[in-house]
């Protein structure tokens, strides 16, 4: 059992050491984006690095419009795949014949309400990591989610990998599958880890022991990939598709072995290039133009400071010992008789030149970072039709979805499904019902956030703009039958969806009905009414007509 356990430290070491350098390529070019844009992860890509707390950061970043398109970059990928303050999915039967069950809806109703709540619960600390991963994605093109149970109690914990902690591998197609992760514990807080008590290195627990020494740094290491062989029945780990061991750097000691069912990591990447594991983000794009930026904004600076306070060119006369530059101040000999200065400024370059030059460069930035196309697209709202909006909302769902729509598929799927797994393991799911056992629980996952909204826009904008082309021939022609093709209750049904109408704000099938009967005996009263008084006429008729001995042909 030793030999194994010693076999199996020394083969995760070598996997990181492999790993560690097929990706040495791109640490380089992650440390000059962080240089850049995200001082803060400066210096912590190269597994030999170290940093000081509190360490200065910013000396090389002179303008801040990349870190602020980045911060925005991450704000537009919230408000478009997941915002807090909306459901941005539903979790459905695979079978959509299963929803005629009604014991089936209200399980899928329950799921998804369960998700939402533990998601954003303020323990589980999502909102915040899920920001940090969009910001990952719009520097390093790379990051990913850690989704674990709530250690203090049931629920859920989410933390977001930096990309210089990890290590990936793909599988045949192309999905990230293995992840090797190498992260630093104070060695107090590695005995604080249930289950690793009494297996850490003597040295571990020695520092971890000395109040003076109990915060030193040591390095683990936590590898996830698929289970070779899968021990179908077995009551441990060893029937999980998925292996997960803990080593300690120090002393080369596994100190867990265990396993998941559903992959705990979700891994994305923002786009990438054949025959690359790692992704390429924005801030590769725009890289050029952010360096540009740099330099241009240290040329303006230094001509905006000779510009206002400039160097002076004195003549060299003997007239004249030194200038006088205190405001008010009387400089004896500064002109000749006849007026002719002889202290000039020095002429610098064409400060407004360069502030054009430096607003290029800041446009192809926003560009990288889809900002100026949301400001112009938002801004260009204003006073527009209700056709004109849905066009602009297609367009700008056209835009993005190539990028943000692979979000869905590589992030937030196996987000969800990892999510579903870790309550399930918590008895937190409500049970199956019966025609949902026979199904097998299988399920998929149907995705309503405004990005999905934008790109069903075509179908509304579609809709208006064929139902103003029926309205003008119905006004040419004085026939109103064009517009009778048109089911107007089913359009507007849609049309609310995909303009995300709350629900609860329309009126359903049943409420229609009772609605249209409602009215119809209205409308039956009034005829009534209306009718009333010459009924009334013909009944006062015939009555003076009996009185009379009158035939009632005779009143006709």
């Amino acid at each position: 059992m030793a030999d194994r356990m010693e076999e199996l430290a020394n083969e995760v070491l070598q996997d990181f050491a492999d790993l560690s350098e097929q990706r040495g390529q791109f640490e380089s070019h992650w440390e000059e984006i962080a240089d850049y844009l995200w001082p803060n992860y400066r210096n912590t890509f190269y597994p030999n690095s170290s940093n000081t707390a509190g360490e200065r950061k910013t000396d090389r970043q002179l303008d801040s419009t990349p870190q602020i398109a980045l911060d925005r970059f991450g704000a537009i990928l919230d408000s478009l795949l997941t915002p807090r303050n909306q459901k941005w999915h539903q979790v459905q039967p695979s079978d959509a014949t299963l929803l005629r069950d009604r014991q089936v809806q209200l399980y899928f109703e329950d799921l998804n309400n369960l998700l939402f709540r533990y998601r954003y619960a303020p323990e589980a600390n999502f909102a915040s990591q899920n920001q940090l991963l969009y910001k990952g994605l719009g520097a390093f093109g790379s990051s990913a989610m850690f989704i674990d149970a709530l250690s203090t109690g049931p629920g859920l914990r989410y933390k977001a990998i930096s990309i210089a902690e990890q290590y990936w591998r793909e599988n045949h197609q192309g999905v990230v599958d293995t992840v090797l992760r190498r992260f630093s514990l104070r060695a107090r807080q590695a005995l604080q880890i249930k289950g690793w008590q009494g297996k850490l290195p003597d040295q571990i627990t020695t520092v971890g022991n000395d109040p003076k020494r109990k915060d030193q740094e040591f390095w683990f290491l936590h590898r996830v990939r698929p289970r070779a062989e899968i021990m179908k029945g077995a009551l441990d780990s060893r029937s999980m598709p998925f292996e997960s061991v803990y080593v300690s750097e120090m002393g080369k000691k596994v100190l867990e072995e265990g396993g998941f069912r559903a992959f705990p990591y979700a891994p994305t990447r923002y786009e990438q290039a054949p025959n690359e594991t790692y992704g390429r983000s924005p801030a590769m794009q725009a890289l050029p133009a952010i360096k540009t930026l740099m330099v241009q904004k240290r040329v303006v600076l230094t001509q905006g400071h000779r510009a206002v306070n400039p160097v002076l060119l004195v003549a060299d006369d003997g007239i004249m010992d030194n200038v006088n530059l205190r405001p008010g101040a009387q400089v004896f000999g500064a002109v000749t008789q006849e007026g002719r200065a002889l202290v000039q400024p020095l002429p610098t370059g064409d400060v407004l030149l360069g502030k054009d030059m430096m607003d290029d460069e800041r446009a192809v930035i926003n560009d990288a970072f889809l900002v100026s196309i949301f400001q112009v697209l938002l801004e260009s709202t204003n006073r527009k039709t209700a056709t004109e909006v849905l066009e602009i909302a297609r367009d700008r769902g056209m835009i993005v979805a190539p990028t943000a729509g692979r979000q869905q598929s590589e992030y937030l799927g196996p987000l969800i499904q990892r999510e579903i797994d870790v309550l399930t393991n918590q008895n937190l799911l409500p049970p199956f019902p019966p025609a949902l056992v026979e199904a097998q629980g299988e399920y998929t996952i149907q995705y309503t956030s405004p990005l999905s909204r934008m790109a069903r826009a075509e179908e509304a904008s579609g809709f208006m703009r064929v139902l103003e082309t029926a309205t003008a021939v119905a006004q040419a022609t004085g026939d109103p039958a064009p517009l009778r093709r048109f089911n107007f209750d089913r359009a507007i049904v849609g049309m609310s969806d995909i303009q995300a109408v709350p629900a609860s704000w329309l009126h359903s099938d049943e409420e229609m009905a009772q609605l249209a009967q409602l009215a119809a005996q209205q409308a039956q009263q009034q005829a009534q009414i209306a009718a009333a008084p010459g009924q009334a006429a013909l009944l006062k008729a015939a009555a003076d007509a009996k009185a009379k001995g009158l035939k009632s042909e005779d009143l006709q």
